[in-house]
């Protein structure tokens, strides 16, 4: 399946393609356009929006678009659940829910900055920080009991 979103990616627009790709659609296609094309592309391809204005894959109330996949794809594991927490943290300003979210987004941030002087395209960037989100989803397994440490 294609999806599509805005791109110069950072948080949640890194974390759901991680979960798509992980949990959801191993085979997707995304694309990233500038923010008043996404719509169109849509339209025009059937691609899925994510993390656009509108879109049923995005911001609702003080919840992120990683939270809306969740709840679209019902997916209730316990350490998605506490991954979305650190995601929601780092994607919006609330990153007083848990400390780890304070972190990804000085990680994001700074992946960001690098782009596109290191990394040319939000592909590239998707590449380098999947593995962060791997390694987040383990720590979250552990935090919730699933491994032990």
């Amino acid at each position: 399946m294609r999806w599509v979103t805005r791109d110069r990616i950072k948080v949640d627009r890194v974390a759901c393609p991680w979960l798509i790709s992980r949990f959801i659609d191993a085979e997707a296609d995304f694309v990233f356009v500038p923010p008043q094309e996404v719509d169109a592309f849509a339209q025009t391809t059937g691609a899925v929006p994510f993390d656009v204005a509108g879109a049923d894959i995005g911001h609702h109330g003080d919840r992120c678009s990683f939270d809306a996949l969740l709840d679209k794809y019902e997916m209730d594991d316990p350490a998605l659940r506490r991954l979305a927490l650190i995601v929601r943290g780092a994607d919006t300003d609330a990153r007083e829910l848990c400390p780890e979210a304070a972190g990804l987004h000085a990680v994001a941030v700074g992946f960001s900055a690098l782009s596109p002087s290191v990394y040319r395209d939000d592909h590239a960037l998707l590449r380098v920080e999947f593995p962060i989100y791997d390694a987040l989803y383990e720590w979250c397994k552990r935090e919730v009991g699933e491994h032990p440490l």
